[in-house]
């Protein structure tokens, strides 16, 4: 049967805070995907649908490739295992400048036992002052894999996104497209608003707080007489210590993250919303898998 139109599934993967989350930001125009400038933000895949042209690519964001500490982080490396099995392509995404990671490594070894087809971003070059250094970087990463395509880019400015999508969309084949035109992510919106909250504790908070805390959505709900959105969210961590940093001397803390949260809520969600949080505790709840599995993530077996 012959097709006027392509697809493919894509795996963005690469080391802990390169900009993967912040590149299918970018390209899809929305924010499905949280992005902070910690590493392990993005904790499970996400998936999203970008239509360029007659070719649609659907792309699925996985968490950086990292060395786990517990079974949250298990979950995490398997879940990138399983995307890049899963995909007709890979998206690696690299930093403009700085050594080559193990993790790095790691996923080009996987590259080659697959035979899998990958372009090459190099993201951040907005942050080169010298661009000349972009030869030395792209050969860097040429001597290690064949890759179809080296593409220097900037998530921030969008600089180079579209030669990229090109390049990706030139490795698609043909056939039918596997979601409507207006689908944007798989995630359902409750997912979309407890990582909306999550994201503002990983750019407000020291470095272990948001990385031991988890967002449960209680209540999602419009008014009868529209125009407002009730969100009610409860927000666990796992020390008491934690919870009175998360809400800070006199609420202070807490009334931030859902001062920042309620704005990008009503960007997303195009509606003014009426947002309250809690913090509970839950000890250690990233080792024991009914945490996991409360919070979304399925216990590695």
């Amino acid at each position: 049967m012959n097709y006027n139109t392509k697809s493919a599934f894509v795996a963005i993967v690469g080391k802990p805070n390169v900009g993967k989350s912040s590149i299918l930001n970018k390209l899809l125009g929305e924010k499905i995907a949280i992005v902070s400038a910690k590493p392990q933000t993005t904790r499970s895949k996400i998936m999203g649908v970008m239509n360029y042209g007659e070719t649609q690519l659907v792309f699925t964001d996985t968490p950086g490739l990292h060395k786990p500490k517990n079974k949250l982080g298990d979950y995490m490396v398997k879940t990138i295992a399983d995307s890049i099995g899963d995909v007709d392509m890979c998206l690696m995404v690299v930093e403009e400048s700085g050594r080559i990671h193990d993790a790095e490594l790691e996923l080009i070894e996987k590259f080659k036992k697959l035979e899998m087809p990958a372009v090459l971003a190099i993201n951040k070059i907005d942050k080169l002052s010298d661009k000349s250094k972009l030869a030395e970087r792209i050969a860097q990463f040429s001597e290690l894999y064949d890759f179809e395509a080296i593409v220097p880019v900037s998530a921030e400015t969008g600089e180079g996104l579209e030669d990229m999508t090109i390049e990706l969309c030139k490795l698609a084949e043909e056939g039918p497209h596997f979601f409507d035109e207006d689908t944007l992510t798989d995630q359902p919106e409750r997912v979309i608003a407890a990582e909306i909250i999550r994201e503002k504790m990983l750019r407000l908070l020291n470095d272990e707080v948001p990385h031991g805390t988890a967002v449960e959505i209680e209540k999602m709900r419009e008014r009868a007489d529209g125009g407002i959105m009730d969100i009610e969210a409860t927000i666990y961590c796992e020390k008491d210590s934690h919870k009175g940093i998360i809400i800070g001397k006199g609420g202070a803390m807490l009334k931030k993250i859902g001062t920042y949260a309620r704005t990008d809520l009503e960007k997303f969600l195009e509606i003014k919303v009426n947002l309250k949080l809690w913090v509970k505790v839950t000890p250690d709840w990233r080792n024991k898998a009914g945490g996991l599995k409360r919070f979304g993530y399925v216990e590695q077996k």
